[in-house]
C-alpha cells in the first residue's frame, strides 16, 4: 500500500470495530467537505483520497457481508457525489450527519 495510511493496513485497522472504522473515514469525508467549502480543490481531494484508501481498507477487512455491502455503497456514493456527477443527490450534510452517527458511538462507548 502506497497511501497515507501504512501502519493502519499492516493490521491496527483490521482490529478495529466497524464503527471506528466509519468513524475515521467520516473524519476524511469531513475534511474533503470543508476544504471544498473553502475553494481549497486540491485539499479537498487529498481527504477524499485518504477516505477512499480507508475505505478499501475497511472492505479488505469486512467481518460480515452486511459490512462489506455498506461499505461498497458507501464508496459508491462518495466517488459519486465528490469526483461524479451527483446522481445520487447527495449533500454536504447528509453526509456529515451519517458520519455524526458513527462519531456519537465512538465517543460514548470507548
Amino acid at each position: 500500500m502506497s497511501g497515507q495510511h501504512l501502519q493502519l493496513a499492516q493490521g491496527r485497522w483490521g482490529q478495529m470495530p466497524i464503527c471506528e472504522q466509519m468513524a475515521h473515514i467520516g473524519s476524511e469525508v469531513h475534511r474533503a467537505i470543508n476544504w471544498r467549502k473553502k475553494d481549497k480543490k486540491d485539499l479537498s481531494q487529498n481527504a477524499m483520497n485518504r477516505a477512499l484508501e480507508l475505505i478499501d481498507l475497511s472492505l479488505t477487512h469486512a467481518k460480515t457481508i452486511s459490512h462489506r455491502k455498506e461499505i461498497s455503497r458507501l464508496r459508491e456514493a462518495l466517488v459519486d457525489y465528490f469526483l461524479g456527477e451527483n446522481e445520487f443527490c447527495s449533500t454536504d450534510t447528509l453526509w456529515q450527519r451519517y458520519f455524526d452517527h458513527f462519531n456519537y458511538f465512538v465517543r460514548r462507548n470507548y
